[in-house]
């Protein structure tokens, strides 16, 4: 299983929504996208943009703490899972995380607090970790388990420098930007991963 990384900073959730957007325009069926970090570090903004980019309205996502998943409609079926409330693997079988991921082989599962369910998840999926740099400022470290979600940290490494209000981290010279393209090229007519 090959694996890649990439560390990206966001300065505020305008720019973390339109990360979240750009990865979402790039997903397809089958995707699982694991996101890890504490309590308002911006795990359901960059949903949010996960969703845009699906074709969903941001307006229509919100976090479903209290009911577990929320389901949206968009170029894809997403089922959006928040497992606050659940302590380990255990509490994740008991409300059916095996059916979600089943149903998601078809459309796209978002889940937040995944950490808690890590050993359950597909080994093809994207985790996304988020650490809190200041109250608007968000570091959030990629990794791309198997060669789809590699070839979109591939995109992101070549088109973040143009995204507004992000930043990679750490510059990364796996990913340069592909030959004969401008970085602003990606802004308006960004390439289709893997098609």
């Amino acid at each position: 299983m090959s694996e890649a990384r990439l560390s990206l900073i966001t300065r505020g959730p305008t720019a973390t929504r339109e990360l979240g957007q750009r990865i979402g325009e790039q997903l397809k069926a089958g995707s699982v996208i694991a996101l890890m970090g504490e309590l308002g570090c911006g795990k359901t903004c960059f949903t949010k943009g996960l969703c845009a980019g699906l074709g969903i309205p941001k307006k229509q996502v919100n976090s479903p703490t209290f009911a577990f998943v929320n389901e949206y409609q968009g170029r894809l079926l997403v089922l959006h899972l928040d497992l606050y409330r659940i302590d380990d693997v255990s509490a994740g079988l008991d409300v059916g995380i095996m059916d979600y991921l089943a149903r998601a082989e078809k459309g796209v599962a978002i889940i937040e607090w995944a950490d808690k369910v890590l050993p359950l998840l597909p080994d093809d999926r994207l985790v996304v970790r988020f650490d809190v740099l200041s109250p608007r400022k968000r570091q959030l470290e990629l990794t791309a388990h198997g060669r789809r979600f590699g070839r979109i940290l591939q995109y992101l490494g070549a088109c973040c420098t143009v995204l507004d209000g992000c930043a990679m981290s750490q510059p990364n010279p796996r990913f340069p930007l592909p030959m004969g393209l401008r970085p602003s090229a990606f802004l308006h007519n960004p390439p289709r991963v893997g098609d």
